[in-house]
């Protein structure tokens, strides 16, 4: 994967550093004086983008970048800036998540029933056009060519039957398998079909800062032990909450004439995540927080992070297109 085009002057400078293999002490300082600067830290461009970089040395990493540069601790320190104030932004953005006493699939399940964020899969599905269903696949790209990869950061963290529940979600989001039925591809054959380029990071430089904020949570969340209750929570969350929204979905494809082939990847995620609802809140979150009841609150903030996020990504593209443009920063590519 190249490196992305720069949004200012962190990822800018980051880029120069990366490409060099040293991270110099200017962009750290760089870095620092930039999330203390952000106004709205979860939709700015410059650093959801750096943070976004920083985090895909864990993946797949970049053309003509050091692998070694991993875990060079100037790089990690640069990281560190930027997740305290994206921390703090969800914070501010959730609300207070205490837990009570109630077992903890109980509160995610009212949690979620509380949400009045607005729904872009009704959307979707009554009036998207093929031109926004683009749009829209570009900004989830950043997340579903990826899938699974940043809640698994987590199985490592965990242990019995919290590990075991979280495995077997996990196994079925890679196709248990078998790679064609890996959902990452699934979403990637969807992709093609609506004419975009599916290649791996192929549509960074057009998709907007919100595309970014939710796999960079996610991220934070899998890559910190501190946080592996909130990578459950957001996990748990995910898969309570996905399958009518999937629905509505295929729906949409289908209005505009699509079939099976291209609507696959939703009605894969109707059927197996009304499975893995049970399993993820009882199995894996219950018995995570059964072990450990100081998580509870952890695993609520997870689980508000994913709802508000999802709640940031809409508002963003529906605001775009009822002002009458694009949600984009540019023409996403199309398949060759």
């Amino acid at each position: 994967m190249r490196l992305p085009e720069p949004r200012g002057p962190l990822t800018t400078a980051l880029r120069d550093d990366l490409l060099a293999g040293e991270v110099s002490a200017a962009t750290v300082d760089l870095a620092r004086r930039t999330a203390e600067a952000a106004v709205d830290p979860l939709t700015d461009e410059d650093l959801q983008l750096a943070l976004a970089v920083c985090y895909e040395l864990h993946y797949r990493g970049f053309d003509g970048v050091d692998d070694a540069l991993e875990w060079d601790p100037d790089l990690i320190g640069l990281r560190a800036c930027l997740e305290r104030r994206h921390l703090a932004a969800l914070r501010e953005l959730t609300g207070p998540t205490p837990a009570g006493d109630e077992p903890v699939d109980q509160q995610l399940t009212a949690l979620i029933a509380a949400d009045d964020g607005p729904s872009l899969s009704r959307y979707m599905a009554r009036s998207g056009t093929a031109e926004q269903w683009r749009e829209y696949l570009t900004l989830r790209s950043v997340y579903h060519l990826k899938e699974a990869d940043p809640h698994t950061f987590a199985i490592p963290r965990l242990s019995g039957r919290a590990k075991a529940a979280m495995v077997e979600i996990q196994a079925d989001e890679y196709g248990g398998g078998s790679p064609e039925r890996m959902h990452s591809e699934l979403f990637a054959g969807m992709m093609r079909d609506l004419g975009l380029d599916a290649g791996y990071g192929a549509l960074w430089d057009v998709a907007p800062a919100v595309a970014f904020t939710s796999v960079n949570t996610m991220s934070l969340f899998g890559l910190h032990r501190r946080w592996r209750g909130a990578a459950l929570g957001h996990l748990a969350c995910v898969e309570m909450t996905s399958s009518e929204p999937s629905r509505r979905y295929s729906s949409g494809l289908r209005r505009l004439g699509h079939d099976e082939h291209t609507t696959v990847f939703y009605d894969e995620h109707v059927e197996a995540d009304a499975v893995h609802e049970q399993i993820a809140s009882i199995d894996m979150c219950g018995s995570l927080v059964a072990d450990d009841p100081s998580l509870a609150g952890d695993v609520l903030f997870g689980a508000a992070c994913s709802l508000a996020l999802d709640g940031l990504a809409a508002g963003h593209l529906l605001g775009a297109w009822e002002a009458g443009r694009s949600a984009l920063r540019g023409e996403p590519a199309l398949a060759a």
